[in-house]
């Protein structure tokens, strides 16, 4: 039976000699988790770890974009949508969605996401020319006032994407993990820009009904990696991928409690990881905050538990309060 192994990723500045460093960044470690589908965990040094994983857990990242993974990096969240669940309707007019844009690059932001159709439990698909219509002019809006600050385009569908990476997007951000649209992989590809692969469980229109698995953080695992693979095979270099375990897609409270302390787990594809799970619901349920715009402290609270795992990408609505945690929990590491 197969073995997963994850690291239990430290920050403490008292570092063992022999202590690994994890994926290149900010986080080591000198133990690691050992899991398997028909046995209990257990701990084991990094010793006990097979080579070609602790290659793969600890191979430093490329830069995505420009960006260095060296260090965590936010992804501020612009839905230029009338429907989504914290801000739909607030951007999505151009001067807005461009205003709100450069307010979050001010207030420190890594990288701009920009998406034109809602994901939200429930929602129902946007036809291609609206959801290009909604975003492509952003996109060509920043670039067009000198806006240099790397942009992803969030989007499941390949005719959005290449009108977005015209425009000038960098990365092809898809919550599907490019099983939505079979030319999407292509387009990326061909186009040279990175990709983010998201894990879901069913359509946003039925994820949500009754979300089952054997074992959420392995099961997530696996598919991701079947992904990583497949976008490999379409001609998108390892070096060029992101994954995300896709925090409230097809998942319970719990399902994403289990998937947020397994974090770590994820280095072992290889690549940088995304965590997004800015203001979303089970926040709001551990965190009595019934209003999204409530539960930024919760959000915070989950963004620097990533962090502490080695994250590399954190997709947030509130930069200056995600950015202000993070350079005091930097500091507090000893890594300001």
């Amino acid at each position: 039976m197969r073995r997963y192994y994850r690291p239990i990723a430290q920050t403490d500045l008292h570092r063992p000699t022999s202590a690994l460093t994890l994926a290149g960044g900010w986080t080591w470690f000198t133990h690691a988790e050992e899991l398997r589908r028909d046995a209990p965990p257990r701990l084991v040094a990094a010793d006990q770890i097979p080579d070609a994983v602790v290659q793969a857990l600890t191979a430093p990242r490329a830069d995505v974009t420009g960006l260095a993974m060296t260090r965590p990096n936010l992804m501020g969240i612009l839905n230029v949508t009338p429907d989504s669940f914290s801000d739909g309707g607030r951007f999505n007019v151009l001067e807005a969605a461009h205003a709100h844009a450069e307010q979050m690059i001010r207030d420190g932001a890594d990288m701009i996401d920009i998406g034109g159709e809602s994901t939200r439990p429930g929602a129902a698909e946007v036809p291609e020319a609206e959801e290009i219509a909604r975003t492509a002019p952003v996109i060509a809006s920043l670039r067009g006032a000198g806006v240099t600050t790397p942009i992803s385009i969030d989007t499941r569908k390949a005719a959005v994407a290449r009108e977005a990476l015209a425009a000038g997007a960098d990365l092809v951000n898809d919550v599907a993990g490019f099983t939505f649209d079979p030319a999407l992989p292509g387009v990326t590809a061909q186009s040279g820009a990175a990709a983010c692969l998201m894990h879901t469980q069913g359509t946003p229109d039925v994820m949500q009904a009754d979300p089952r698995y054997d074992d959420v953080l392995l099961d997530v695992y696996d598919w991701l990696a079947q992904r990583v693979d497949f976008a490999i095979a379409a001609g998108i270099p390892r070096a060029r991928i992101v994954v995300d375990p896709g925090i409230g897609f097809g998942k319970t409270t719990q399902h994403n409690l289990a998937l947020i302390r397994g974090l770590s787990l994820f280095h072992g594809l290889g690549c940088p990881i995304l965590l997004g799970a800015s203001r979303k619901r089970f926040i709001g349920v551990i965190g009595n905050a019934q209003d999204a715009a409530d539960r930024t402290p919760g959000s915070v609270a989950i963004a620097l538990a990533g962090v502490a795992q080695g994250v590399q990408f954190l997709r947030v609505h509130d930069i200056a309060e995600t950015r202000q945690a993070l350079t005091l929990a930097q500091a507090v590491w000893g890594q300001a």
